[in-house]
């Protein structure tokens, strides 16, 4: 599989908060080949927009010469897939990470749909969704990783708020499409990854780790990593039997 730096994949991270548990597998990936990353960082005065980071990712991508594989966690994979239906042209294949069949549904849709339910200060709450990410932490593990949900709460592009949960059209893109999951994700829960099932093409595929919760790229980045490679070796091979072109818009 060879990649050349202006071709090479890139991963979106719309969560700078989290940007240190991207880090393991971006290691791996670029040990294999050449990976671009790109982030969306929402100044703090900006009003919450996936909209704003979706012209900014066009005009970073709009750059490129011919389609991209695009790759994305979380809210990062949500803006790739957002992407990828608008812009199918440029965009060579799409690889999710944490992203269910309802793809707005992420750690703050479960924030804000508890904040309203449950009597307890934003801290305890905090501490309970750490848990559902991560799997039991200690005290003080908790206690920095409530500081970073945080600040994701105030830094991630994002439509959910106690007066609604934004929703986004299930269904799938037409080019090839990865999605990946873990069976032991609170957040992104094992059903809600199945029911891809109804979406996906014959060259899309679904891969789950046993274990790992919402951040199995981070205690897994070998084993995800490597799933991840054989699908773009894949989508690569394809490319080269049916080849496509690149219209400049």
């Amino acid at each position: 599989m060879k990649i050349f730096p202006s071709t090479a994949p890139v991963w979106i991270n719309a969560n700078p908060s989290f940007k240190y548990f991207d880090g393991r597998i971006i290691r791996y990936l670029s040990n294999q080949i050449p990976i671009a990353y790109w982030e969306y960082d929402q100044d703090l005065d900006e009003a919450s927009s996936l909209d704003v980071a979706l012209t900014l990712l066009h005009d970073y991508l709009k750059s490129k010469s011919q389609e991209i594989n695009l790759i994305g966690h979380g809210t990062g994979g949500l803006l790739g897939l957002l992407y990828a239906r608008k812009y199918p042209h440029r965009v060579k294949s799409l690889t999710l990470l944490g992203v269910g069949c309802a793809p707005a549904i992420d750690w703050q849709a479960h924030y804000y749909h508890m904040r309203k339910m449950l009597p307890c200060s934003q801290d305890t709450l905090l501490g309970r969704i750490v848990q559902m990410m991560f799997g039991n932490q200690s005290c003080a593990n908790t206690s920095n990783l409530v500081k970073i949900l945080k600040k994701d709460l105030q830094t991630a592009p994002t439509r959910h708020s106690l007066f609604q949960i934004d929703l986004v059209r299930s269904g799938g893109v037409s080019m090839p499409m990865m999605v990946c999951g873990s069976d032991n994700d609170s957040i992104v829960d094992l059903p809600t990854l199945q029911r891809w099932s109804n979406y996906l093409k014959e060259d899309d595929l679904l891969w789950t780790t046993p274990m790992g919760h919402h951040f199995f790229h981070y205690f897994f980045p070998e084993l995800t990593g490597r799933q991840i490679i054989k699908f773009w070796k894949g989508v690569e091979q394809t490319s080269k039997i049916m080849p496509s072109k690149l219209v400049n818009i």
